[in-house]
């Protein structure tokens, strides 16, 4: 699946909630969802810089696409990074630095989340776009 089929997939998802409680509730089900990050890479080079909470984030190359994995210490962050991993999970690195992440607008997260968690949705975001671009220079040499 593209990564605009599963973003619009989430954009549907989350119009079915009438209330940002619901919004709130599902993200956090959704990280509940979220295999569980090895406690080997639960190390600080693993921690996504610009996050209130702790993160980590994991990427591996699985033949031509990027593979992540992810944990947290707090609920919502934790649904947060379950939402990128859903999207950008099993890409190719040029979709992933290609992909326009405006969906995070439409569904409403932006405007619902406190500054300090929308600072670590925008470093989880570029973390794994650096990730990408990273496995990009890899696979054409």
């Amino acid at each position: 699946m593209t990564i605009e089929a599963i973003q619009e997939e989430l954009i549907n998802e989350f119009a079915l909630f009438d209330d940002w409680m619901e919004k709130y509730e599902y993200m956090i089900d959704l990280g509940k969802t979220l295999p569980l990050i090895d406690a080997s890479l639960k190390t600080d080079d693993k921690l996504i810089k610009g996050c209130q909470s702790k993160v980590w984030l994991h990427s591996e190359l699985n033949g031509d696409k990027i593979v992540f994995t992810a944990d947290s210490d707090a609920i919502i962050t934790k649904g947060i990074v379950a939402i990128l991993i859903r999207v950008f999970s099993n890409q190719k690195p040029e979709a992933i630095v290609a992909a326009n992440t405006d969906f995070i607008n439409e569904i409403g997260l932006t405007e619902h989340l406190s500054p300090t968690r929308a600072n670590g949705l925008a470093s989880m975001i570029k973390q794994m776009k650096l990730y990408a671009v990273a496995y990009q220079a890899q696979l054409k040499n």
